[in-house]
């Protein structure tokens, strides 16, 4: 009986030893790789690109002074509307000494020279009612008068610009009053009264009183590569989205494309511009951030398949498709792409609506349950 009991542990030994080495050796093989499987489809594709910049208005004036002196007064403040040649700010001149003594030097003259013709004139007019004289010598006397009258009139006017910078004949032409050339918002008004300014010459650009703009006509403004640069022309449809509004987007055409490059971060980079149209009823202010989308190319209902199933060699593109489902089997076949919009790829030939294409390998993926 003990002989039969130690018969059979052996045998049951043998054979938990036999079917471990059975189960080790079918672990350690490889498993048969599975991939998942998809169809050409037909869909609409475009190649886009996305560059950045900021909304402008078209015309943005810098209101400049054309006289020296002090801020007086400021009529407007940044943010409210102005209309053509509305007053903006008054200037009080600050006049220099040499020039207001070259000015007072030149009516004290002016006023001993007309002293003088009226007196010249007085005495050749009782030579002339007196017939002792000739007419001609009379009206040349009268003249003389009337030019030294004038000159004493322009010297007192030359005086008041240069104390006041403005005269009675042309009080509604005074360069004290700064006045918007179009009509537009006040973007920015960058002095405060009793700030000294001064007048644009050949050695600067004069003092900034205020900044207009026309914000009912915006543009965006960025740059594109010049990868892309070549795909793209001057009236094609451009997207804008501003992210200060909720990534509204705007309508837009392109206007300008920079025939000459910048340098911009090691990339040559080419200036564009487009007009946005904007409602009415939404309100943009200068200088928001944008990004500008361009549709490159577009293809509508041709047959696509995601990019991750072709495998790209050289020039040339190719596809796996099934043969034979279990055991899975492929044939590696050539195919001709089209566009591309970084998820999906045309293909123009190669594959039907029938063939079945590799994708990716297949994983098993093990979750944890939530707690």
């Amino acid at each position: 009986m003990k002989k039969f009991f130690r018969i059979a542990g052996l045998i049951l030994v043998g054979l938990l030893f036999v079917s471990t080495l059975v189960f080790l050796w079918n672990k350690s093989k490889d498993k048969p790789v599975e991939y998942e499987t998809v169809k050409a489809e037909i869909a609409d594709l475009k190649r886009s690109t996305i560059t950045t910049g900021k909304i402008e208005p078209r015309d943005e004036i810098l209101i400049k002074p054309q006289i020296s002196g002090i801020i007086a007064e400021l009529y407007k403040k940044a943010g409210q509307p102005v209309k053509k040649d509305e007053v903006i700010a008054k200037v009080k001149v600050i006049p220099e000494l040499s020039t207001l003594n070259a000015a007072e030097s030149r009516v004290r003259l002016a006023e001993i020279n007309n002293i003088k013709a009226q007196t010249d004139f007085e005495r050749v007019k009782k030579l002339f009612d007196g017939k002792m004289i000739s007419a001609d010598e009379y009206e040349k006397s009268e003249v003389s008068c009337k030019q030294a009258k004038e000159e004493l009139q322009t010297a007192k006017d030359n005086l008041q610009i240069v104390r006041e910078g403005i005269t009675k004949n042309s009080a509604s032409f005074s360069s004290t009053l700064i006045r918007s050339t179009i009509d537009g918002l006040i973007l920015d008004v960058p002095v405060k009264k009793g700030n000294s300014v001064i007048m644009s010459n050949t050695f600067n650009d004069g003092t900034t009183i205020a900044t207009v703009a026309d914000m009912g006509n915006l543009i965006f403004r960025g740059n594109i590569d010049e990868t892309e640069v070549g795909h793209i022309y001057e009236g094609m449809p451009v997207t804008i989205n501003i992210g200060a509004l909720d990534n509204k987007s705007f309508d837009a055409q392109l206007e300008y494309i920079a025939p000459k490059s910048v340098e911009n971060n090691g990339a040559n980079q080419f200036e564009i511009k487009a007009a946005i149209t904007v409602p009415d009823s939404v309100t943009i202010r200068s200088g928001y951030s944008a990004n500008a989308e361009i549709v490159l190319q577009e293809a509508h209902q041709v047959f696509s398949l995601p990019e991750a199933t072709i495998e790209f060699s050289g020039d040339s593109t190719f596809v796996y498709v099934l043969t034979q489902p279990n055991p899975q089997q492929f044939e590696r076949r050539q195919v001709e792409t089209g566009i591309s919009d970084g998820i999906k790829i045309e293909i123009k030939h190669g594959v039907g609506t029938d063939d079945v294409v590799r994708g990716l390998q297949r994983t098993d993926v093990i979750t944890k349950p939530e707690k």
